[in-house]
């Protein structure tokens, strides 16, 4: 390349450099200018803007003053109302408080007043009182001068009287409701029972511990005893019954205090005669055979007895319990036809008071159930009956009327009680039952010995087997009055201390006999 044109890029380079520098400085200076005409404008704004803002700052204080102001005036103004009312109703209270001590200084005069003259009344009511008792005093010894007797004796004189006349008044009261309870409650009662008994007719038939067996002639009495007495040991043995074999023609007697094994033997001996072979091995034979035939009527005769008293769903085992009271006895009287008769009774006497029958004929079939185990568990027959009926699920009913038929708890239910009352009613019907000699002989001395122990008893008898008491009592020791109450005490004394079936009529006799001789 040729050096000028060397030389002429060079130089246009250097040019170029030049005037980049040259336009470089001239540039700022411009914007130097610009800036600093910017930033005065800038300055002015600012402090416009702030002279605006002291302005507006300025009139809202003014008016922010201003509003104070009036919301002070205004508060002030609400508390001095306020106040005022407030005083005024101070004012008032006061007023109102000034008026009641007024009220109450006056109510304290009028107070004062009064206890003043109380006290007055009081100091002359005193001395009136102490008149009065000195006037009484001159009363009583004028009195006791006129009477001749001294102030106890004319307190114990009229005490006696006070005592008669409330023993006549108690009497007459007796009488009064016992004879309103006997108008009502006797007859209805009379009328109940009188129906049941007649409406249920049942024959009774005294049975005792012995059964008599017929023999064909006096010489099977020999075949029965057997060789060395071995035929009659085997039947004692295993029937445990007594054989009584004696100079009674034809008949051989069998004793034993359990009627099932008295019946038996007799069963037992019936076959024996009538089949003739009499050794051991056949005796044995025909008591097992006899034993299943008492069975089999034991269940039977307490089917029977179940369906003839109407009651229902009856635990087998108590039909079976049932059945063995055919052959317990009570006093003579067979316990099954007793426990049916009170099952029939008991469910007339329900149904004439609207009670429930079913329950009562109940009751009154398994009342005595605890009989049919009195042999076998010890314990009176009302504790083993419960225990029967409690494990068997009986109603709680019929539970509490076992428990209750002999008076060892208070009845509670009206089922009780009616099959108290024909408990009672069967047992005392006449030839219902008999008595040992001697116990009746000692209930009839000891009714005699209560009614004799009262005071004023001249005599008494027993009378109506023992059903009725006749007392004669001294007509000057006992009045007309006391009779009654005499009577009743009686009926509790014999009541407590005795035991007799049915009920017992106490009759207190008192009469005044004039007797004159013409001579």
């Amino acid at each position: 390349m040729p050096t000028e044109v060397l030389w002429s890029i060079v130089a246009g380079i250097a040019g170029l450099l030049v005037g980049g520098v040259c336009a470089f400085f001239l540039g700022a200076s411009y914007r130097r200018k610009v800036a600093e005409a910017e930033l005065g404008s800038a300055e002015e704004e600012a402090k416009r803007i702030v002279s605006d803002a002291i302005k507006e700052s300025a009139a809202k204080k003014k008016e922010a003053l201003l509003e104070a102001k009036d919301e002070i005036h205004k508060q002030r103004a609400e508390a001095e109302k306020d106040l005022k009312e407030r005083r005024v109703e101070v004012q008032r209270q006061e007023h109102r408080l000034q008026q009641k001590e007024e009220a109450f200084d006056k109510k304290l005069d009028n107070l004062e007043k009064k206890e003043n003259l109380l006290q007055s009344k009081i100091d002359e009511a005193a001395s009136k009182l102490k008149e009065v008792e000195d006037l009484k005093k001159h009363q009583f010894e004028m009195l006791e001068k006129i009477s001749g007797l001294t102030i106890e004796q004319a307190k114990d004189h009229l005490l006696s009287t006070l005592d008669n006349e409330l023993t006549h008044e108690k009497a007459v009261k007796i009488n009064q409701y016992e004879q309103a309870l006997k108008e009502e409650s006797e007859q209805k009662a009379k009328e109940y029972i009188s129906l049941a008994i007649s409406r249920c007719a049942s024959d009774f038939a005294v049975e005792s511990t012995v059964s008599v067996v017929p023999l064909p002639n006096d010489e099977m009495k020999g075949r029965i005893i057997g060789r060395e007495g071995r035929n009659i040991r085997t039947i004692e043995t295993l029937t445990g019954v007594d054989l009584i074999i004696d100079d009674t023609p034809e008949a051989i007697t069998l004793s034993s205090f359990d009627p099932v094994r008295r019946e038996t033997a007799r069963l037992c001996l019936e076959k024996l005669i009538q089949d003739g072979r009499i050794h051991p091995a056949r005796i044995e034979e025909m008591i097992e055979k006899s034993r299943k035939e008492v069975e089999t009527k034991i269940k039977q005769d307490g089917e029977r007895a179940v369906i003839e008293s109407g009651v229902h769903a009856v635990h087998p085992e108590i039909v079976k319990l049932l059945g063995r009271m055919r052959y317990r006895t009570s006093y003579g009287q067979n316990v099954l036809v007793h426990s049916i008769e009170v099952a029939h009774i008991a469910g007339m006497l329900a149904a004439e008071i609207g009670a429930d029958v079913n329950t009562a004929r109940r009751a009154g079939l398994l009342h005595d159930i605890g009989k049919s185990m009195t042999h076998e568990i010890e314990g009176s027959h009302v504790d083993i009956g419960v225990d029967i009926a409690k494990k068997y699920k009986e109603n709680p009913q019929v539970i509490h009327a076992i428990e209750a038929h002999h008076g060892d708890v208070e009845p509670q239910s009206i089922i009780a009680c009616l099959v108290q009352a024909a408990d009672a009613v069967s047992a005392a019907r006449p030839g219902a039952r008999r008595e040992n000699l001697e116990n009746y002989v000692k209930r009839l001395e000891k009714l005699e010995s209560i009614a004799n122990s009262f005071e004023g008893v001249d005599n008494c008898f027993a009378i109506q087997a023992g059903r009725e008491i006749r007392i004669l009592v001294k007509p000057d020791v006992i009045s007309d009055d006391q009779i009654v109450i005499v009577a009743r005490d009686i009926v509790k004394r014999i009541e407590d201390e005795m035991e007799y079936p049915g009920q017992i009529k106490v009759h207190v006799v008192r009469e005044s006999r004039a007797i004159e001789y013409a001579k």
